[in-house]
């Protein structure tokens, strides 16, 4: 029997690019649990609290029409507004500097949503701690193909596996993922502790910091303000956008300062829209732990 198709019509507040604003969800061009279609709809695959979920979101003459399917098709309907930035405030950012006004001004669809998933950003986030991303992105890909379960709807994605459900993976899958064992003993151990009531101390978990609770935190609560210092390549590329020049952690701290309360926002749009400073070495290597 078909699964159930639910739809939801919400009209955002403003402007708002669905794409960029759930791009973040994305972990690298062939995630198992997310899609953009070639109409332009974003789809992603949910282990809700109430069940597996699909959400395909699609932008419609100024309104949002969201199709779920599944156990969870009620609840990511019911949040579809919050993953869309509804209760994010862009409009409050400083604007005194000129760069950061040229930023908000090429920003308009920009918003910081919440997913209120915490165990689903926290996973990938711990699988891309001090790697490339490609190494991270190949070790999501297999797990969930091989633990996800199918996710309901008509697409071809998987569902992340729930909580519990990670811990049950073997030290063999962990090894053919190709991700380093220190990954596997970090999951295993923030899977014994619902981080969904205890996001505000992610970084008491052993092997979580702040680089990894930021990039948890702005996704599925939302927060516009988490800043994940530690970063290979945000502080050069907020550095080079802001000021002409890359810059370090302190440096970086020193110029977002001024916008506490909108840190991550600003990240974000340097990002998207700033200035990336030449390269100047090789590429770091992506590591096989499968070889090992």
């Amino acid at each position: 029997m078909p699964d159930l198709e639910l739809v939801r019509r919400w009209r955002p507040p403003g402007a708002l690019d669905v794409a960029v604003v759930l791009g973040v969800h994305q972990r690298g061009a062939h995630d198992p649990a997310y899609r953009r279609a070639p109409d332009g709809s974003v789809w992603r695959a949910s282990h809700t609290p109430d069940g597996p979920g699909t959400v395909a979101v699609t932008a419609d003459a100024g309104e949002v029409v969201g199709r779920a399917w599944g156990a969870g098709a009620a609840w990511l309907l019911d949040r579809l507004p919050a993953m869309l930035g509804a209760d994010d405030d862009p409009a409050s950012l400083p604007l005194d500097s000129p760069a950061v006004a040229r930023l908000a001004a090429r920003a308009g669809g920009l918003r910081i949503g919440r997913t209120d998933r915490v165990w689903e950003a926290l996973v990938p986030a711990v699988m891309e701690q001090k790697v490339v991303s490609a190494e991270a992105y190949r070790g999501w890909r297999h797990l969930l193909r091989r633990y996800g379960e199918p996710a309901p709807g008509p697409c071809d994605l998987r569902v992340p596996p729930p909580r519990a459900r990670w811990r049950e993976i073997t030290e063999a899958d962990w090894h053919r993922s190709g991700l380093e064992p220190v990954r596997m003993r970090i999951i295993r151990n923030a899977a014994a502790v619902d981080v969904e009531t205890k996001a505000g101390v992610l970084t008491a978990l052993r092997g979580i910091g702040p680089w990894t609770a930021a990039h948890a935190r702005s996704r599925a609560l939302g927060d516009a303000d988490a800043v994940p210092y530690g970063d290979y390549h945000v502080p050069s590329i907020v550095g080079q956008t802001l000021i002409g020049e890359p810059v370090d952690d302190a440096g970086m701290a020193e110029l977002l300062a001024p916008y506490a309360g909108h840190r991550y926002r600003v990240i974000r749009m340097c990002e998207l829209y700033g200035v990336r400073p030449p390269r100047r070495g090789p590429r770091r290597p992506v590591r096989d732990y499968r070889e090992f």
